[in-house]
């Protein structure tokens, strides 16, 4: 039996390289740098971060930032940055070519970013733009649900917030 990889807290982690999208690589090959996980950040700091990873065609880098902002946020915020988070693992899903796991995380993440609509002023918290963001993933959901093809991550990345 082959022992598994523990960070240095001892817990099971995987610590072979990834690529752009989260796929596992060869031990040895050389990888896109992880997220650090459990970071706290502004939620401005957050959706930049994540946009940056989204314009670079990595939505399943972004995935972790934004999952660090569910985990740590407040509560009355975590289903907008889970959604966000569903929002771009669905986009990895599609860029992977996995149309019906990307249509059903883009579709899960959308309902739950659309209920912030009304956090603010034509937008929603932290200017996050969720009327842009839930009409872009039922678009994208319908593509993938048509034509079923892998789509490239950069081109089809959604902007996170209203301006940046």
């Amino acid at each position: 039996m082959t022992p598994r990889d523990r960070d240095p807290e001892g817990r099971a982690r995987n610590a072979r390289p990834r690529d752009g999208l989260g796929r596992p690589l060869p031990y040895g090959a050389e990888g896109v740098p992880r997220q650090p996980e459990g970071l706290v950040r502004a939620p401005r700091e957050t959706l930049v971060e994540a946009q940056r990873l989204l314009d670079a065609g990595m939505p399943f880098h972004a995935h972790e930032v934004l999952e660090d902002a569910w985990k740590s946020g407040p509560e009355e915020e975590r289903a907008l940055w889970r959604g966000l988070a569903q929002l771009a693992v669905g986009l990895t899903h599609a860029a992977r070519g996995n149309a019906r796991g990307g249509a059903a995380l883009l579709a899960r993440g959308a309902e739950s970013v659309a209920a912030y609509a009304d956090s603010a002023p034509s937008s929603g918290l932290h200017g996050v733009d969720t009327a842009g963001l839930t009409r872009w993933a039922g678009a994208l959901a319908r593509e993938l649900r048509r034509d079923g093809a892998a789509v490239p991550a950069a081109e089809r990345a959604p902007r996170l917030r209203l301006s940046r």
